[in-house]
């Protein structure tokens, strides 16, 4: 009898366990990804330092072959790994590297990774280090620059379970002073935050 009650005791403490471990029920993005929210993105991607870095960055790589839009996001690979960084160095100490980190950082855990793509697809800047220098191949751009000047694309939620929370993207076009497209910017949010800002506030 004693015997049964510990196995069955431990059986519970594994349901338990297993239990507390498990994923939270996935947040209604539809929902949470509201037109303030959008509106609150647009405004700080449309600063001027924004633009500026953009529209600079596509001056100097106007003429950029496939080929070496590869060597690029490769070299942004091996300097990952490696311990001089020239390449993600420059990126991340540029003007609006300092700027999306600082939004990044006033988000109190919202924004978890910003950064502003090139009419290339390439990063310009970025508030924390991303595993690529080339987003052109991915949805985040080719739904929002390769579409309109207006395109959104609210991505799907994904749990991520090393920080136990749901995350999903919101990309958009960047355009100029004259509505023009000049490249595309993405916002991680962490919906997990932002289920409990909205909770809390009802």
């Amino acid at each position: 009898m004693k015997f049964v009650t510990t196995a069955l005791a431990s059986t519970f403490l594994v349901a338990s366990l297993a239990t507390a471990h498990a994923e939270p029920a996935q947040p209604d993005v539809a929902k949470l990804v509201s037109p303030e929210l959008i509106k609150e993105i647009q405004e700080f991607v449309s600063a001027e330092i924004v633009t500026v870095s953009v529209e600079a960055q596509n001056a100097r790589l106007t003429e950029l072959t496939q080929d070496k839009i590869d060597e690029l996001d490769n070299q942004w690979k091996a300097e990952r790994e490696a311990a001089d960084k020239p390449l993600i160095a420059a990126t991340l100490s540029s003007p609006l590297s300092v700027y999306l980190a600082r939004i990044q950082g006033k988000s109190l855990g919202l924004y978890p990774e910003i950064f502003v793509m090139d009419q290339n697809g390439l990063n310009v800047g970025q508030s924390s280090i991303t595993s690529d220098f080339w987003q052109g191949d991915e949805a985040k751009f080719q739904k929002t620059y390769d579409v309109s000047e207006d395109a959104i694309f609210i991505d799907e939620a994904e749990w991520d379970d090393e920080m136990k929370i749901w995350r999903n993207q919101v990309s958009l076009t960047l355009v100029d002073s004259d509505k023009k497209k000049i490249g595309a910017v993405t916002v991680e949010l962490n919906l997990t935050e932002l289920e409990r800002r909205a909770l809390a506030g009802s």
